[in-house]
């Protein structure tokens, strides 16, 4: 089995939750690295590619206009972060070419394997979504369902965004069900396991160390809490 670690952090805001998962791709050199995020507040992520003022609206009419909120380097919606499980994978992916699609469908089908074991019924959407807009001010992730996404009795529990950084590959996703905060530990081995078993993974737990926690508040302050990378656009 080849060699993955499991990175342990202490509780971190929207900004040091993004700025973790850039640093472990770009400094750490194994070729698996899972974490599971250890919230420090509720808070908002937003895609790459939205449009602030947008997000900001959204908020606001959701009532968490006070939540630090802050763009993802990956794609898709607007993600309320408050009860859910969040979680992302970091994967050795070299070369050019780059295929979304198939690498959601080999996660999630993975994913679901492991929770239908469990015991546990989940369905992939496989319906392609042409009238997807990222900028409707309305365009909450888990308001709708796209091509991939992980549903639960015809409802979206699993979504997730991805972003290639050179040689690695950074998949950022949200589990959204009833309760999953409190029994956070099953769905994490569930999840873990489905990884292991998919990419051959043999897990190692480990701590970020004291120079990459300081590097993460570096990246925080210079961009992912900065004006200049929230509204960009």
């Amino acid at each position: 089995m080849i060699k993955g670690l499991k990175i342990n952090t202490p509780p971190l805001n929207v900004f040091g939750q993004m700025a973790c998962d850039e640093i472990m791709c770009d400094s750490i050199p194994e070729k698996f690295i899972l974490r599971f995020y250890n919230w420090k507040e509720p808070g908002i992520t937003f895609g790459y590619s939205q449009r602030h003022h947008f997000v900001a609206d959204a908020a606001r009419k959701e009532g968490k206009q006070n939540f630090s909120m802050t763009r993802r380097p990956t794609g898709g919606g607007i993600v309320y972060h408050e009860t859910d499980l969040t979680f992302s994978f970091i994967f050795h992916y070299p070369g050019e070419f780059f295929k979304p699609l198939e690498i959601y469908k080999r996660i999630h089908n993975a994913i679901n394997s492991q929770y239908a074991l469990s015991g546990h019924k989940f369905n992939l959407l496989e319906k392609k979504n042409s009238d997807y807009d990222i900028n409707n001010p309305t365009m909450d992730c888990f308001q709708k369902p796209v091509d991939m996404d992980i549903l639960r009795n015809g409802k979206k529990a699993l979504g997730g965004a991805l972003r290639k950084f050179g040689d690695y590959t950074l998949y950022q996703a949200s589990l959204q069900l009833d309760k999953v905060r409190k029994n956070s530990e099953f769905h994490k081995d569930i999840i873990a396991k489905a990884f292991s078993k998919e990419f051959n993974i043999s897990w190692i737990d480990e701590r970020l160390t004291k120079t990459r926690l300081e590097t993460l508040e570096t990246l925080v302050q210079s961009k992912y809490s900065a004006i200049e990378w929230n509204k960009r656009i």
